[in-house]
């Protein structure tokens, strides 16, 4: 967390209307932007209307190719015309999943080189351990990785990444895309009314709220605001009352808790508000969770846990009733997942990407030692113990540059 940098110049405010506007001399949307025709089921000619798989009725062979992992397909193709046609295109692949129930997680990690800073969203199939790449953002200029939201829809298949920051400008972007995994590509959608970047988002009851952020002149904001997705409009929502850029948030019980974190030299305690949508109102967060809030959160259960940047990497969770964080048994995160990392959790399981793209998954249980009855300890509060095992999917020798900026589970 950087300390707010006031500039007697203002920054020009970026707005994105057309998808062929230009942001900036740097920062263009791409081309491939521009609106497509409906995607249309392509029926095989009769000459390649064998069987998907010889001895094999098709139904059950569709339902044995559906399961190939995405990384396998380039070498699939080759078997034969009916193969190629179902694994050339995504979105046909994951619409013909789709249409037979069949739902697995992905990891989507946002992550940057850290030498030429280009950004390049990747996926690991956490079924089968493989990665592979999703199209570009359509990004042409430089843009800083940690300044966007990324939001995701785990179910419904689709991801929105919101502002962000051009580099070299220090200008703040109105900027909203939505990716979805069945059309495989990006979409520009409904911007938001204020230009931000280093911002608080969550989704609550199927809206996404953004808050805070730092502005087009770099002063932190209170404003905030909800996109909603069958309306396809952002609209303002209380302000926060305190001017704030955002380390970490969550949604905890339909609420966003956002935090601003420690700050050096630490001579202040940081900054904490929670959004209760259902009254359009902020209040301040309770003094213990802010100044425990020391890592990267994740919801499992109803319980918030962080992946701490100072007690060593070890995982703390929060309990409300006392105002305190509580140390989670169990070791810490493997050594060789290396900061800066991020985090994202499926069930109990919470997953830590690295530099480099390793990633290890650690499983949350309830901690058999407390009062004697096996789940609290002798303050009354619930103890909790977490099992950490590397995920064996190594990443290309390309991906070894890469420092991840945001993670975030989708069902497909």
């Amino acid at each position: 967390m950087q300390r707010v940098r006031i500039s007697s110049q203002q920054s020009p405010v970026q707005r994105l209307g057309h998808p062929q506007m230009t942001l900036s001399p740097r920062f263009r949307l791409a081309s491939s932007m521009t609106p497509s025709s409906s995607f249309r089921l392509w029926s095989p000619p009769p000459e390649s209307r064998g069987p998907l798989i010889p001895g094999l009725p098709d139904d059950v062979a569709l339902n044995c190719l559906l399961r190939l992992p995405v990384d396998t397909h380039a070498a699939c193709r080759s078997v034969c015309l009916r193969w190629r046609l179902l694994l050339s295109d995504k979105e046909h692949f994951f619409t013909q999943r789709k249409a037979l129930g069949l739902s697995d997680p992905f990891l989507f990690t946002f992550a940057f080189h850290r030498c030429t800073g280009k950004i390049q969203w990747l996926v690991l199939d956490l079924a089968r351990h493989s990665w592979h790449p999703i199209p570009a953002m359509p990004c042409r200029g430089k843009v800083c990785p940690h300044g966007f939201g990324c939001i995701a829809f785990p179910l419904d298949g689709s991801l929105m990444v919101c502002g962000g920051l051009v580099s070299d400008l220090d200008c703040p972007l109105h900027l909203v895309l939505k990716y979805s995994v069945l059309k495989n590509k990006w979409t520009v959608t409904a911007r938001m009314h204020t230009a931000r970047s280093f911002f608080a988002s969550g989704v609550i009851d199927g809206r996404v709220y953004v808050a805070g952020g730092y502005s087009a002149d770099q002063f932190e904001l209170s404003s905030a605001e909800v996109f909603d997705p069958v309306r396809g409009d952002w609209k303002p929502v209380a302000s926060m009352g305190a001017n704030m850029a955002c380390y970490d948030s969550a949604v905890l019980g339909r609420k966003l808790y956002v935090t601003e974190g420690w700050m050096w030299p630490f001579l202040a305690s940081p900054i904490g508000q929670v959004y209760d949508p259902k009254n359009d109102s902020w209040a301040p967060m309770a003094v213990g969770m802010r100044e425990g809030w020391t890592g990267p959160s994740v919801v499992v259960g109803s319980r918030l846990f962080v992946v701490s940047e100072r007690e060593g990497m070890r995982v703390k969770v929060y309990d409300a009733d006392s105002d305190c964080w509580d140390i989670v048994g169990g070791s810490s995160v493997p050594e060789r997942i290396r900061k800066p990392y991020a985090v994202s959790a499926n069930g109990n399981r919470i997953y830590v990407v690295g530099r480099g793209l390793r990633v290890a998954v650690g499983h949350v249980q309830k901690s058999e030692f407390g009062d004697g009855n096996g789940n609290r300890n002798g303050n009354g509060r619930e103890r909790f113990c977490i099992q950490w095992q590397e995920i064996d999917a190594p990443a290309p020798r390309v991906y070894g540059d890469l420092t991840p900026s945001s993670t975030r589970i989708v069902f497909a």
